[in-house]
């Protein structure tokens, strides 16, 4: 990469950047500072070498200690903590990865999350407005191995043509420093996004899964990624790339993957049976609760609920496992004379349309036992009751 003009506003802390790359020794010995030293250490760094250097080894080193869960080669990787947060995780981004070919753009890449498994399989041109964030996802291609697939442009994306071009682009939301849901608050922001959807051949758009992407999209498919058990991101995929489904829910790392139309699938319901059964985030933030419970024969607690039911015991990553103790009223009263006669120790409450202040009644629940167990709130035909029950997978 070149280095930025020095009228660009970031020109020093790519000078910044620079130096510490140059000085492997002090993030080494950062590295390997034991816990607690950290305030001792830094004051006789600061004998040593300069202060921003010293500040800059901390921060990358705790950036790759946060990152070991996102990134397997996390340890030589080259970070700033806006650029860790906003980076896709390795799983997710090899999963994006796989409908993508031939030569393709990576717009507002950051510190190259998924530029790095786009160059893994075509050759890619990662190109944002930051050049130390520039400088980092080239750094990092080398660390993959993916440097002779991948060209770093530093510009503003929207001054790019990209029409006919493969794209992917993952909007800045943290240019306040808070993390953006509304779409209106992306940079860049709906405009450029229904630009983008209108002239290029085809592609993904990272969003938010709590942003308010819903029927904003309507000639698109909306994938919702999950990553063990935890809803990622929204890809809206369009042009050439788009499915012929409208809505996808996409479990990792077990690669399993429903698509449909939430209202041309209707479960059966059902009271409480010997196992309760909670939806992947990802699948109910698509609205595929109904699909999953007719492909797995599971019925649904109520027409307003997620949770589902059967009297057979599932084994699908699609949901997560409960084995039903007991159906109680939505009472406290009977709710701790059932628990005062249990054999847990610890209990788990889960609530998600019925509003319980779970703190406060888990330091009213006599828990004489020592094994662990979950209440779970949940409408049943229209009434709320409290459901007991023990997890399948712990």
């Amino acid at each position: 990469m070149n280095p930025p003009e020095q009228s660009h506003p970031r020109h020093a802390a790519w000078l910044e950047l620079c130096q510490l790359r140059a000085a492997p020794e002090l993030i080494a010995e950062v590295d390997q500072l034991p816990p607690g030293q950290e305030l001792v250490a830094q004051t006789a760094l600061r004998r040593r070498w300069p202060d921003p250097l010293v500040r800059g080894a901390f921060a990358l080193v705790e950036c790759r200690r946060r990152a070991q869960g996102k990134f397997s080669r996390a340890e030589a990787m080259w970070f700033d903590r806006k650029g860790l947060e906003q980076a896709t995780a390795e799983a997710v981004a090899h999963h994006k990865a796989e409908r993508f070919s031939g030569d393709l753009l990576d717009l507002c890449c950051g510190i190259g999350g998924d530029a790095l498994a786009l160059a893994s399989r075509a050759r890619v041109t990662a190109v944002d407005f930051d050049p130390v964030n520039c400088q980092r996802a080239e750094w990092n291609s080398e660390v993959y191995g993916v440097s002779g697939n991948l060209v770093v442009d530093c510009r503003d994306v929207t001054t790019l043509a990209v029409a006919g071009r493969l794209v992917h682009l993952d909007p800045d939301r943290r240019q306040s420093g808070q993390k953006a849901v509304r779409l209106e608050d992306y940079v860049p922001g709906p405009d450029y996004l229904q630009h983008l959807m209108q002239t290029a051949a085809g592609g993904a758009i990272k969003l938010s899964p709590a942003s308010n992407f819903v029927g904003r999209f309507p000639e698109a498919e909306i994938e919702l990624i999950s990553l063990r058990g935890e809803c990622k991101e929204a890809t809206v995929w369009f042009g050439s790339l788009a499915g012929a489904e409208p809505w996808r829910a996409t479990i990792l790392p077990e690669g399993i993957s429903v698509a449909g139309h939430p209202l041309e699938h209707v479960a059966d319901q059902s009271p409480a049976r010997a196992y309760l059964y909670d939806p992947d985030p990802a699948v109910v933030r698509a609205g595929l609760v109904d699909l999953v419970a007719n492909q797995l024969g599971l019925a649904r607690l109520d027409d307003r609920e997620e949770y589902l039911t059967a009297d057979t015991l599932v084994n699908s990553p699609l949901v997560r496992g409960f084995a039903v103790e007991a159906v109680l009223p939505n009472n406290p009263s009977d709710i701790r004379n059932h628990f005062r006669q249990s054999r847990f120790g610890q209990v788990e409450i889960k609530c998600r349309h019925i509003p319980v202040q779970a703190e406060d009644l888990r330091r009213r629940l006599p828990l004489p036992g020592q094994e662990p167990g979950v209440l779970i709130f949940a409408r049943i035909a229209g009434r709320a009751r409290a459901v007991v029950a023990r997890r399948l997978d712990s």
